[in-house]
C-alpha cells in the first residue's frame, strides 16, 4: 500500500538564497519562494548581477528568468569522459557537488530529451542537507560537447555514465531517475550493481518497449519528427501535462529551460541516433534489481498511471512506494520540498 507523503518545507534557507533573499521568518521565506516558483515574475531577482554562464551554453540561457535555473546553469561544467565508442574523451556536462559527504553520493539523472537543469530546485536542498549531489547529463542530451558525435544508443549511454562514475565518483551511489530516467537508472543498476547502492524512481516510465516503430522511420520523416520535438508549441503542451497549477508566464519560462539543450548544433543528430537505436526496454530487468528502491509517484500525474507504479512496486524485490498529493509528472520541479525530503530520508536510512 502506498503512503501519501505530506510535508511542510523542511528548510527555507537554500531556496530563499537561490532567490537572492534569506527569509527573516519562515512565513516570509514561504512567500518569497512561492512567488519565485509560481508567479513567473522573476525580473527583480535576476537582473542586476553579471551572468557568468559557461560559454558553451546556448546564448538563449540569458533569457531564462527562473532564478533556480540560472543559478544551476552557472555551475554546469564539462569533464572529460572516455567511452569505447569514441576515439577522444567526451567533454561531459554535469553539476558537481560543492563538497564530499560521508553519505554515499546522489546521482541525479533527467527525463527523456532533457538536461541537468531539471534539478534546479532540489540540488541546493540536497547540498544544504549535507548530501553530495551530482546532476549529470545523459549522453546525447544536455550540454555535453558532441561535435564528434558518438553513438547515442542505450549501450553508449550506459558506458558513458559508468566511465563518469569510475573516473570521478568511485563510490556506490544513490541513483535517481525520473520518467525515462528511471529506465536509465534500472539499466545501469542491473549492469553495474557495484556502482549503485540504492535507486529512487520518480513517476517511472519503465514499461514501454523502446522507441518501437519510430526506429523504422525513413530518415527524412525522423528529421521532421525531431524538429517538431524541439518546437515551442509541443514543449508548452508537454509542460501543461507535466505540471499542475503553474502560471502561463512560468510555463513559458520553464519551456525555455527545458528546450535550451535542443539549441546545440548536434542535438538533432544525437536524438535521431537514440530513436533509431530502439531506445530503452527494461521490462525484463526490473526483477533483476537487487538494490533497495524508493518509488515516488505524483497523485495527479497525467502521463504515468498509478497502476504502473503499483505494478513496479510489486515486481521489485525491495521497494517502498510513496505518493505525493497534488504531485504531477515532474514533482522534483514543482514539489521540490517533498521530493527532496524523501530523497534525503532515504539516503540517510529512512523511508523504510
Amino acid at each position: 500500500m502506498a503512503l501519501k507523503w505530506v510535508s511542510q518545507p523542511f528548510t527555507l534557507t537554500a531556496m530563499a538564497r537561490e532567490c537572492g533573499r534569506v527569509p527573516s521568518s519562515p512565513l516570509v521565506g514561504v512567500a518569497v519562494i512561492k512567488q519565485c516558483a509560481t508567479s513567473g515574475d522573476f525580473g527583480v531577482l535576476v537582473g542586476k548581477k553579471g551572468s557568468n554562464f559557461p560559454t558553451f551554453l546556448p546564448k538563449e540561457v540569458e533569457k531564462i528568468k527562473d532564478p533556480f535555473a540560472r543559478n544551476l546553469a552557472k555551475r554546469i561544467e564539462r569533464l572529460p569522459v572516455q567511452i569505447e565508442s569514441s576515439e577522444k574523451s567526451i567533454m561531459s556536462s554535469c553539476v558537481k557537488p560543492l563538497k564530499q559527504s560521508e553519505i554515499n553520493p546522489v546521482v541525479l539523472l533527467h527525463c527523456f530529451d532533457s538536461s541537468c537543469l531539471e534539478w534546479r530546485c532540489i540540488h541546493p536542498l540536497l547540498e544544504e542537507a549535507g548530501l553530495e549531489p551530482w546532476a549529470v547529463d545523459v549522453l546525447g542530451w544536455g550540454f555535453s560537447d558532441l561535435e564528434r558525435l558518438p553513438p547515442c544508443n542505450v549501450e553508449s549511454k550506459r558506458s558513458h555514465l559508468y566511465q563518469l562514475w569510475k573516473s570521478y565518483i568511485r563510490r556506490p551511489i544513490v541513483l535517481v531517475g525520473p520518467s525515462l530516467g528511471a529506465a536509465v537508472a534500472i539499466d545501469f543498476a542491473v549492469n553495474h550493481p557495484e556502482a549503485v547502492e540504492k535507486l529512487v524512481l520518480i513517476n517511472a516510465s519503465v514499461y514501454s518497449e523502446g522507441t518501437g516503430n519510430l526506429a523504422k522511420l525513413p530518415k527524412s520523416v525522423a528529421y521532421a519528427g525531431v524538429s517538431l520535438l524541439k518546437s515551442i508549441p509541443l514543449r508548452l503542451y508537454a509542460n501543461i501535462l507535466a505540471f499542475n497549477g503553474i502560471s502561463l508566464a512560468t510555463c513559458i519560462d520553464w519551456t525555455n529551460v527545458g528546450r535550451l539543450h535542443c539549441l546545440l548544433p548536434w542535438w538533432k543528430e544525437a536524438t535521431i541516433s537514440f530513436i533509431n537505436s530502439g531506445g530503452y526496454n527494461v521490462v525484463s530487468h526490473i526483477k533483476q534489481v537487487n538494490q533497495k528502491v524508493l518509488i515516488i509517484c505524483g497523485e495527479r500525474d497525467k502521463i504515468i498511471s498509478y497502476k504502473q507504479a503499483v505494478r513496479l512496486h510489486s515486481e521489485l524485490h525491495d521497494a517502498k512506494l510513496r505518493q505525493l498529493p497534488d504531485g504531477g509528472h515532474l514533482p522534483h520541479v514543482d514539489k521540490p520540498y517533498s521530493v527532496a525530503k524523501l530523497i534525503i530520508d532515504f539516503c540517510k536510512g529512512g523511508c523504510y
